[in-house]
């Protein structure tokens, strides 16, 4: 009764296996996967502090990289952990195997000994053919013979299966010593690790307690850079409202034209059918009198009746104009702006980052320092990279301005339908004003921040003339 009800927790447990093991080396790749992004991570995070360190004295700039170096390392570390746990798994497992191929070759080695002695015991060649030619009949001895034969063959494959289960053996205990000492790696590696992070902590420590006594110079300088931001989105909106003002006036003086050429279309035929209507009427004018005279001419006293001139037919209806099927602002009143925007949308969470490599050092909105009691309010998302490096468009579009913003550097707004991306802190740029551009196409040069010791560019992302959180639009790796 026992025997019944485990039979289908083992089909349970065997159905399940192959999921199991599959999930598991899916968790594998995974653990491989982030450790290697979060090493490149940890390389792009060393670069941009050690571009923060040559500046003349400690900033905020150095602060940030080495509080995303502190956040790097101890995701680092809790990977080497997540690794260690799978490696304690391998470990027990192999134990297990190691333990149970043992029993089953003490249990070999313990039958191939039985069977040792029980041949020793009838070795001598008198023995077995007394036992062979000991049986009753012929089929009975032919049995025994081949009884004989089995015996012999089982006895091979039992020293057979001591040999092949000794080499599974040997391979399992190889395996297992190789597994612990891939967790004496990793725990010397998460050693190291966490050494490295108490040391980052301190020096974080020391960059902080040194910037607290300029903090209030550091939030003069934020204040003027606040000053300086409402400028540069001043001149954006005016910029934006210009696009909005006329992209409606050309919409009306379309919208005109299309009335005024209906109405002339509408004049045209009603003038068409007024001169058939005259026509007509002369026509059966024409045919009356000529019935007339035939009448006269034979003397019928019976008069004709006059014929009733055929009516025009009817002009067809003019089209009514196609309608639009998206209208959502004068931005996007032609087919191809709203299509644009459609497709601008959809790829909203997927646009890409404005720079080949770096890193995210500002998020939209306002932005509180852990640290320091220091407040920026963003516009848009802020990416650092190397010094001059190329600055690329979020999306296919039109360029609709570039000019000079306050502090230094250059801005350059791209439209696409009713949204506008702006890339504000070029160093340099190589587009102008009506160019058409692509998605990843280079647009300029990141303006080199020397509080940041690297290349700086803040993407603004407008719908309208209403600023968007740009953090829900660009990709985050």
């Amino acid at each position: 009764m026992q025997l019944k009800k485990f039979i289908p927790l083992l089909i349970l447990a065997l159905a399940l296996a192959p999921g199991l093991l599959h999930a598991q080396n899916q968790s594998r790749e995974e653990l491989e996967r982030r450790k290697r992004e979060l090493q490149k991570e940890m390389e792009e995070v060393q670069v941009i502090l050690k571009e923060t360190k040559k500046s003349s004295r400690e900033n905020l700039g150095q602060l940030r990289a080495l509080r995303n170096k502190i956040d790097v390392r101890s995701r680092m570390i809790r990977n080497i952990n997540e690794e260690i746990n799978f490696i304690n798994g391998d470990i027990n497992s192999a134990l297990r195997d190691v333990k149970t191929l043992q029993r089953d070759l003490d249990t070999l080695k313990e039958q191939y000994a039985q069977l040792i002695v029980s041949a020793y015991k009838n070795r001598s060649s008198y023995a077995l053919l007394n036992f062979v030619f000991s049986a009753k009949s012929f089929n009975d001895a032919v049995k025994r013979y081949k009884y004989l034969q089995q015996y012999r063959d089982f006895r091979r494959r039992q020293a057979d299966n001591i040999v092949e289960t000794q080499e599974q053996l040997r391979v399992k205990v190889k395996n297992l010593q190789d597994q612990k000492d891939k967790r004496s790696t990793a725990l010397t590696s998460e050693q190291k690790e966490r050494e490295t992070l108490e040391k980052d902590r301190k020096e974080k420590d020391e960059v902080l307690s040194k910037l607290k006594g300029r903090e209030k110079e550091l939030v003069a300088d934020i204040a003027q850079k606040q000053k300086d931001q409402k400028k540069v989105q001043d001149l954006i909106r005016a910029v934006i409202r210009k696009e909005i003002e006329a992209a409606r006036k050309k919409a009306e003086a379309e919208e005109l034209a299309r009335k005024r050429a209906a109405e002339a279309e509408k004049k045209r035929r009603e003038e068409e059918r007024q001169r058939a209507l005259a026509a007509a009427r002369e026509a059966a004018k024409a045919a009356a009198a000529n019935n007339a005279a035939n009448n006269n001419t034979a003397n019928n006293n019976t008069a004709a009746p006059t014929p009733t001139p055929p009516a025009p037919k009817p002009e067809p209806p003019a089209p009514a104009p196609e309608k639009p099927t998206r209208v959502v602002s004068v931005l996007e009143a032609s087919p191809e702006a709203a299509a644009l925007s459609e497709n601008f949308e959809i790829n909203k969470g997927k646009l890409p980052w404005p720079v080949e490599s770096g890193s995210i050092i500002g998020f939209f909105g306002p932005q509180r320092n852990p640290d320091i009691k220091i407040v920026q309010d963003n516009d848009g998302m802020i990416f650092a990279t190397r010094k001059g490096g190329n600055v690329k468009a979020l999306f296919k579009g039109e360029v609709r301005i570039v000019f000079a913003i306050p502090g230094g550097g250059y801005a350059v707004m791209i439209r696409h339908g009713q949204y506008f991306t702006n890339y504000v802190g070029l160093g340099s740029f190589n587009v102008k004003t009506g160019q058409q551009v692509s998605t990843g196409q280079v647009i300029g040069t990141a303006r080199t921040n020397e509080e940041e010791s690297a290349g700086v560019v803040e993407v603004q992302i407008y719908k309208g003339d209403k600023l968007q959180n740009a953090n829900g639009w660009i990709k985050q790796r």
